[in-house]
């Protein structure tokens, strides 16, 4: 795949690998890419069955690379930005085996986001979870408000989004967010089972089975992130947005206008 990402084969069962360790495997637009090219060659993998997530090193994956933003390599407006990144991460929904994400460490931002898209996910105790998203002047724009509404409900939805605080991984298992938690030295083995059970059960059963997982989910997620690239398409240029710039090139307190 790359530098980064690494997509390796054991049988029926792939996993995918964030290796940014020294950076808690927070991603950049280069890296998005490599999972997105790990993400389309097992569309076409049908003899794979079972698909781990994990990452390298303390994290799971801090979100975005903050240096990153706006350091953007290539001539894309941000809406054109944003759908590449919706068409590369939607490409979960068009593989034919489960993805079950490991988290440990940290797991913020888009990276949250994206492993609230798959289908089953697993944390080692100590786990940490967050959306900072607000502290950047921008909103969740991966998936983050459609699939943690339906998770959670309004309310942790709201306190994650509004107030960018930290759900531990036992409030994490309490709110449904994750399946199961598991001590740290754990982690690994435990997914890796789950993958392994997962993959000898009977193909047309699991296709039919996240089928319908599916039908229950997609139509509102696809709405959701469809409102969520509109208005952050409309914040990338706000009024707000500049002075939020503004004010931290000048040192001093922001004045909002809401517009």
């Amino acid at each position: 795949m790359g530098d980064r990402i690494h997509l390796t084969y054991d049988g029926p069962v792939a996993t995918i690998t964030n290796d940014n360790p020294a950076a808690h495997n927070a991603f950049d637009d280069a890296m998005d890419l490599e999972l997105f090219d790990a993400f389309a060659e097992l569309r076409d993998r049908p003899d794979v069955r079972a698909i781990i997530w994990r990452g390298e090193g303390k994290s799971f994956s801090s979100g975005r690379d903050v240096g990153s933003i706006g350091n953007l390599k290539v001539e894309l407006t941000h809406h054109e930005l944003m759908r590449r990144g919706h068409r590369g991460i939607q490409q979960i929904w068009e593989i034919d085996a489960p993805i079950i994400v490991a988290h440990k460490g940290w797991t913020m931002g888009g990276s949250f986001q994206r492993a609230l898209l798959c289908d089953i996910r697993v944390a080692a105790e100590g786990a940490r979870f967050r959306l900072p998203e607000l502290t950047y002047g921008v909103i969740p724009d991966t998936g983050g408000f459609g699939t943690l509404f339906q998770i959670a409900g309004h309310g942790l939805v709201s306190d994650m989004v509004l107030t960018g605080r930290v759900v531990t991984a036992d409030e994490a298992l309490r709110y449904g967010i994750v399946s199961r938690l598991v001590p740290p030295d754990e982690l690994d083995a435990t997914v890796r089972e789950m993958a392994e059970q997962i993959a000898s059960a009977p193909a047309a059963s699991v296709r039919m089975a996240r089928s319908i997982i599916r039908h229950l989910a997609l139509p509102e997620l696809r709405s959701s992130m469809a409102e969520e690239m509109i208005g952050q398409t409309y914040l990338s240029r706000s009024d707000d947005m500049g002075e939020l710039r503004a004010a931290r090139a000048e040192e001093r307190p922001p004045k909002y206008t809401g517009s």
